[in-house]
């Protein structure tokens, strides 16, 4: 991985007239969204998931995308309501551009990026860590980037990312160079609420997804990490009106969390229990619905929850983070027991969570299943990964973002909750309640 010296200033060559007629085509979007800054978010449906911003004041808007290619050059342009600093460094495997950016309020279609053009096969953008942007450009074949401009025009300010064909071995030489600044770490735990230390059993809930990294795309067109953190919200309210828990997000808005910062951040704060919400699709068929229970284990259950792990656990390359082994992951005999524990309880917790939601919902006809996912590696905390149902089925993607749907099936995990804690301290009336 590494930083490539590229950005954005007036350093590039000088802006062609033809790279600038998107901005000019939406001046007159950027003053309206100026003047009536809700005019996007009033407009949504009324099931739309509801996500806060929390823009800070004076961050650029980016209001129109535009990628276009001309022989070996190919231009990904952004309409911005002010010029921003900008820089790129290339990753491998597989090949992507990695623009980051001071925070941006990307107010853009919700299809922008899922097409590309030249080099580009497809983009995405998002918050990335607090008052930190990124946009992540998935490359057709190997390319450099040549110019980043941002530059002041009329009323607002376009930003340029030119990229040019390559080889491979240029490519990798160019990706294999030092960066020029360490790579800070995005959402850190400090920056999560950690409720009050406290006789009630603690339980982290992850929203999935997020930021930079959307997710499943529905039928409907919603973001999987807009369905999940709505549920995941009001699956938070109804834990604490109960008054026997302590709860916590694993993120509080849309930003993103790398895979092991999840669990990590859940076992950092000593948590009884961490449930991991999710909504799957499938492309190959569109009448596959239900929910679905996941546990950690080291060999998947069956090639379905292979697949889905092996799919979920590809989060942080989606964000534009290089994956690393820990080397100080857990260890030894005693680890291995703790481990082994840790299985027994998340196994009983997502039998409770079928029980319970089985006459609530509608299950996958194998609503029990297991595989190797990153988010639920942690060694001494009973996890389990929810899969909502099936964005790309119709009939679920219309339920995931209705408000009576989410009402009655996060009263049924609750239920679950319940019992799970309620077998545990009946069994072990003495012992703390995390293993």
């Amino acid at each position: 991985m590494a930083r490539i010296g590229i950005e954005a200033g007036g350093k590039g060559r000088a802006m062609r007239h033809r790279a600038a007629q998107p901005f000019l085509v939406c001046l007159a979007a950027i003053g309206l969204l100026l003047a009536h800054p809700a005019t996007a978010r009033d407009s949504a449906p009324q099931d739309a998931v509801a996500q806060d911003p929390a823009t800070p004041p004076g961050a650029a808007v980016a209001v129109a995308a535009d990628v276009r290619a001309e022989g070996a050059v190919t231009r990904l342009s952004l309409t911005l309501s002010r010029p921003v600093d900008a820089k790129a460094f290339l990753l491998e495997r597989p090949d992507r551009v990695i623009v980051d950016l001071p925070e941006v309020n990307f107010q853009l279609p919700a299809n922008a990026g899922r097409k590309g053009a030249g080099v580009i096969s497809s983009y995405r953008f998002g918050l990335f860590a607090p008052g930190r942007s990124r946009i992540v450009i998935d490359l057709a074949q190997p390319a450099l980037v040549e110019r980043i401009d941002s530059r002041a025009l009329g009323e607002g300010a376009l930003l340029v990312i030119e990229l040019s064909r390559t080889d491979r071995a240029s490519y990798r030489k160019t990706a294999l160079k030092p960066m020029v600044e360490p790579e800070p770490l995005p959402a850190s735990t400090a920056q999560q609420p950690v409720p009050p230390v406290g006789d009630k059993p603690l339980i982290v809930i992850d929203p999935g997804h997020g930021g930079v990294d959307p997710g499943a795309i529905g039928v409907n067109g919603v973001a999987e990490k807009d369905v999940v953190f709505a549920f995941a919200e009001r699956f938070r309210q109804r834990l604490e009106e109960t008054g026997r828990y302590r709860v916590m997000l694993t993120r509080t808005s849309d930003t993103f969390v790398s895979l092991g910062g999840r669990w990590r951040m859940a076992q950092k704060a000593g948590a009884s229990l961490f449930i991991s919400i999710h909504a799957d699709t499938l492309s190959d068929s569109s009448r596959v619905r239900g929910a679905t229970i996941y546990t950690g284990s080291a060999f998947a259950s069956d090639a379905e929850a292979e697949r889905l792990a092996a799919k979920e656990n590809l989060a942080d390359q989606i964000a534009g983070v290089d994956v690393v082994e820990d080397p100080n992951e857990i260890a030894g005999i005693l680890a291995e027991l703790t481990k082994r524990e840790t299985r027994v309880f998340s196994l009983d917790f997502a039998n409770k969570v079928v029980n319970s939601l089985r006459d609530v919902v509608a299950l996958n006809k194998n609503p029990l299943r297991s595989a190797g996912f990153i988010v639920l590696k942690a060694p001494d905390i009973p996890s389990a990964l929810i899969e909502l149902g099936y964005l790309s089925s119709a009939k679920d993607a219309d339920l995931l973002v209705s408000d009576a749907w989410r009402d009655k099936s996060s009263a049924a995990l609750v239920e679950a909750v319940d019992r799970f804690f309620a077998t545990r301290l009946a069994a072990q009336p003495d012992a703390a309640v995390s293993p």
